[in-house]
């Protein structure tokens, strides 16, 4: 196939962008730090109570997001300070809806823990 070199380098190279990505994110940000942290055995205790493989990557899904969201703020939170350290209302209006799709994200993991270890019944 040509040009399959090219896009597999290509390949290559952004997996470890995000790589770098995930490692600055770990090492810099005491939120994500957590949240992964925090993460960690509750992905063995999805494991060991999930009834099947859907009720899995449902406990799972939940998890990631959580993840993603923080990922997302961090992203626009860096941008907005990349722009300048001075105040401004749109700045703080950015990160304050940052915060709260991970706020967001987070209520909706532990409704959808609590949900499937209830089996819907509680």
């Amino acid at each position: 196939m040509k040009g399959s070199g090219a896009e597999i380098q290509r390949l290559v190279e952004a997996g470890r962008f995000s790589m770098a990505g995930l490692r600055s994110a770990f090492s810099s940000e005491a939120a994500f730090r957590l949240e992964v942290l925090v993460s960690l055995p509750l992905i063995i205790v999805a494991i060991v109570v999930a009834d099947n493989a859907l009720e899995l990557a449902i406990l799972l899904i939940a998890l990631a997001l959580v993840w993603i969201t923080e990922l997302l703020n961090t992203a626009i939170e860096t941008a907005v300070d990349r722009i300048g350290p001075e105040s401004h209302l749109l700045s703080g209006k950015a990160k304050d809806i940052g915060s709260a799709a991970v706020f967001v994200a987070s209520v909706v993991a532990g409704l959808v823990w609590l949900l499937v270890l209830t089996d819907g019944s509680g």
